[in-house]
């Protein structure tokens, strides 16, 4: 160990508490925005990526005055010692390397214990040196905590290596315990847990008794709309998986939104069906946003109240992206000399953003598909969609003609 008192490690705790609860709650609205303006799947792979970026609001908040203090050179000696690149630190981190306490060997140890080779500790500590100002015993009941949901030590140090930032967020102790039993009794396998832990960690900061109000919220929620008790368990199971986040929304905002679907006479059943294509994404909006944006498809469709829901339900992004958003994915189809007509035909375009749309229509183009004048749908879903619509187009195109009329010509 290095250094004295332990007020001063007190201080220290209390500022990182303070830093990581402005982390986690940063991630989520900066995962909010982007998804508003992507499409409505929820990627966890690009998920763990803005949940990397969390280093980014912690350091903000622990952020030392760097001019009036020293680095801690005993410090640095150990990390040398790790072939850790103190460089690194000082470009990204120099604030860790200030503290007067910090349990190099300590960290390094343990990590070994659990199977990382010395290049694998390096880059852990490289990627969050901020580790090494937690105390071995914090560690090790994470350690203990993560494996409540890993088959073995080396799922774990795989886990870490991968998502160091949220493995050694240890505030919340008992929350995060509690709240993995939790899912684990809700009947969430633990490959999904790990999901959570490592891409959206700020869940299991909230007392359990919350993410259980909201669970119980949604369960009766929609038995009210005509679910069916066999089938609610994998319903609220499967929206979980899709978007964990949905826990970190209200119980009245779920319920106000709901209330404002079925005053705008979408029937219980179409709720349900809304809730399902949304993936509780619909908790993260507002009733006057929901209006908002529905206003818009009404004026820009020229629809009457029954066609704007049928066109809802066909494409609840009409619902979801904001009217900003759906502007500029309008304006962009226009510009490609699309018709309204067309896009009221097909909404589910306006699911894909400017660029993806101009890339689809110039391979199209490449083949002499005339976007214009026949449907969107070769245009539309995802890149897995497209890529089959453009291949079936490709071997029409360059299939010949069988003329079952043309004499057959025979060598002598």
């Amino acid at each position: 160990m290095v250094g004295p008192s332990a007020a001063r490690r007190g201080r220290l705790n209390s500022t990182m508490l303070r830093g990581v609860t402005h982390g986690a709650k940063g991630t989520f609205t900066f995962l909010l925005v982007r998804s508003r303006h992507s499409n409505l799947g929820l990627d966890f792979s690009s998920v763990r990526t803005e949940a990397a970026n969390r280093s980014f609001l912690i350091r903000s908040t622990y952020t030392t005055d760097t001019k009036s203090r020293e680095e801690n050179k005993k410090t640095i000696e150990r990390f040398h010692r790790l072939s850790v690149d103190i460089k690194k630190i000082r470009r990204l981190k120099e604030w860790v390397l200030l503290q007067d306490v910090a349990y190099v060997q300590e960290i390094a140890g343990i990590l070994q214990e659990m199977g990382a080779d010395e290049a694998a500790v390096a880059n852990i500590l490289e990627r969050c040196p901020e580790a090494v100002l937690r105390t071995p015993a914090e560690i090790n009941s994470q350690r203990a905590l993560w494996q409540l949901v890993c088959q073995n030590e080396k799922q774990l140090i795989k886990l870490i290596e991968q998502f160091p930032e949220s493995f050694f967020t240890t505030e919340s102790h008992e929350n995060q315990k509690a709240n993995i039993l939790f899912f684990q009794e809700l009947g969430l396998k633990n490959n999904i847990i790990t999901r959570f832990l490592t891409s959206a960690p700020s869940i299991f900061y909230n007392p359990v008794e919350k993410n259980k109000d909201v669970i119980e919220t949604l369960q009766r929620n929609y038995l009210s709309l005509g679910g069916s008790d066999a089938n609610m368990k994998i319903w609220i199971l499967k929206l979980l998986s899709q978007n964990p986040f949905i826990l970190l929304n209200a119980s009245t905002a779920i319920r106000e939104n709901l209330e404002f679907l079925q005053k705008n006479d979408f029937t219980d059943h179409e709720v349900l069906q809304l809730l399902s294509k949304l993936k509780g994404f619909i908790f993260q909006l507002t009733a006057s946003t929901m209006q908002e944006s529905m206003l818009f498809s009404k004026r820009v469709f020229k629809c009457s109240d029954q066609e704007l829901k049928e066109l809802v339900l066909k494409c609840p992004a009409l619902l979801y992206y904001s009217v900003p958003v759906l502007e500029e994915r309008l304006e962009g189809l226009l510009k490609e000399g699309i018709s309204v007509a067309q896009i009221k035909e097909t909404p589910m375009v306006l699911e894909l953003t400017t660029q993806i749309v101009q890339y689809r229509i110039k391979k199209l183009s490449a083949l002499g598909y005339d976007i214009k004048s026949g449907t969107l749908e070769s245009l539309n879903g995802t890149k897995k969609d497209f890529e089959a619509s453009y291949g079936k187009i490709q071997s029409k195109k360059e299939r010949p003609i069988f003329n079952p009329v043309a004499p057959i010509r025979v060598e002598d």
